[in-house]
């Protein structure tokens, strides 16, 4: 990555603005390939004392011009700077999707390295330490054809943007980026300081079964997982559950 962090902080997060009124903040992380617009139905189901925004990556939708991360370690200290430039004093949360979830996980531990506040709450959502199927560079790298019929067996695009020739089109150098950087990550066991309550599909192509439990020595205090009806995006049909949980323990943990 060549673009300077720096240059493009004001970009990272979207709206650009929140209510400085609201008590606490939630930052949203998207899952692989996407970008911010896939929390687009959120916003009224968040109530208004918390203010929220959501993580707009390199090289997708209004950033489609600018150079994607390909690497986990530069995307995280990247993250960390854009978000330790947008913070107050209020206390936050972190909620992440797949990718978003790791990315979010990774974040809280990078804020902890450096002698940072971090978060006061994670959420993760269809993304575990261990028992995630993870893509290898090959992977990432294969031929457009093998690519696509790889993710529709995963199940790791919404239907959607895999009928939609023209969406794939914008979705597909991202996707592949994002795999990249889920294959350079090495685990090292690292705990988050802050509590860990997860979320997941039954059906969950990439996710074995009780593979969230392997938070419970990642945190402090595992809050535990809830399992809804659905594969890897049971998210889409599911979202003010999952809001309202989330919401439940952010509002106790800022308290």
């Amino acid at each position: 990555m060549t673009t300077s962090p720096t240059s493009v902080l004001g970009r990272w997060f979207q709206p650009a603005e929140t209510d400085p009124e609201a008590a606490s903040r939630l930052f949203l992380f998207p899952h692989a390939g996407s970008g911010a617009s896939i929390y687009r139905d959120w916003p009224p189901l968040i109530p208004g004392d918390i203010a929220h925004q959501t993580v707009q990556l390199p090289g997708r939708q209004d950033r489609l011009g600018e150079e994607t991360f390909v690497e986990m370690v530069p995307l995280v200290e990247a993250l960390c700077e854009a978000l330790l430039a947008e913070l107050d004093d209020r206390p936050y949360a972190f909620f992440g999707h797949c990718l978003g979830a790791q990315l979010a996980y990774r974040i809280a531990v990078e804020l902890e390295a450096r002698g940072e506040r971090g978060p006061v709450l994670l959420g993760a959502s269809g993304w575990a330490p261990e028992g995630f199927l993870t893509v290898t560079l090959e992977q990432a790298n294969m031929p457009e054809e093998e690519l696509l019929a790889w993710i529709r067996s995963l199940g790791s695009v919404p239907k959607e943007i895999m009928d939609d020739p023209k969406a794939l089109a914008t979705v597909i150098p991202a996707m592949r980026a994002d795999l990249a950087v889920v294959a350079s990550y090495v685990d090292d066991a690292a705990r988050v300081p802050c509590p860990v309550a997860t979320y997941s599909g039954r059906s969950d192509q990439l996710m074995q079964h009780g593979a969230m439990e392997s938070w419970t020595p990642r945190t402090p205090s595992y809050l535990g997982n809830s399992e809804f009806q659905g594969d890897h995006f049971y998210i889409n049909d599911n979202a003010l559950a999952v809001v309202s949980d989330l919401v439940r323990h952010l509002r106790r943990l800022a308290a």
